[in-house]
């Protein structure tokens, strides 16, 4: 029940403490009993091992239930919110709730699970998680890159231009680090003709040379 490949009989000889011949022959006793009772699922010898599958007479039943939710139409709040991800992506929730008018948070769950879109890193500004299509999208819609999207322009209202869109959001890049300049061993000159040096960045100020000079002079 918990291996993803057929098991062998030594394995399973070697989990149990008993003999590999003894556990070939039970594992033998099991598939036809499973199969004169008429068990939903069989006990088959493939692929040098041994592994449980659903019975050939269920398959439609079982076919329905994998399939559930997969087949079936977006609804149209689901196409209005795709179209939004695919024309402005990357794009927030917040940015596709406030086209739409409503929150998107379900829907986006929906098309998600689908596979439809997916979460392309955050936004500068705000940190919001930004979302585009997938290549399941361009498949289902029959397209080979974004840019085979039809024109947005012809399907907004007259009194809406291309400009009149809001800015696109940005998506976040990372930071990059600070130069570090080397730290040379002579101080700097001030760009004054090299007559004064550079005066300590921190710390006590020193003693004026002048007063200096005239405490050691006799």
């Amino acid at each position: 029940m918990v291996a993803d490949e057929p098991v062998q009989s030594r394995a399973l000889a070697r989990a149990t403490g008993e003999n590999a011949d003894e556990v070939d022959l039970l594992l033998r006793e099991l598939a036809g009993e499973y199969a004169e009772q008429g068990r939903g699922f069989e006990l088959r010898e493939v692929g040098g091992g041994w592994r449980m599958y659903s019975r050939a007479e269920h398959a439609d039943v079982v076919e329905a239930f994998l399939l559930d939710g997969q087949t079936a139409k977006l609804t149209q709040a689901a196409l209005e919110t795709l179209a939004i991800v695919a024309y402005r992506q990357p794009v927030s929730r917040a940015r596709v709730s406030a086209v739409r008018g409503v929150s998107v948070d379900g829907v986006m769950r929906t098309l998600l699970t689908r596979g439809l879109v997916c979460e392309a890193g955050v936004e500068v500004s705000s940190q919001a998680t930004l979302y585009r299509t997938t290549e399941e999208f361009l498949q289902r819609m029959g397209l080979d890159s974004l840019e085979d999207l039809p024109p947005l322009a012809p399907f907004l209202p007259e009194e809406v231009s291309m400009d009149d869109l809001e800015p696109r959001e940005l998506l976040a890049e990372p930071i990059p680090e600070p130069i570090l300049e080397p730290v040379s061993s002579t101080p700097d000159v001030r760009d004054n003709g090299g007559s004064e040096p550079e005066a300590p960045a921190a710390g006590p100020e020193p003693e004026p040379a002048e007063p200096q000079q005239q405490e050691d002079t006799p």
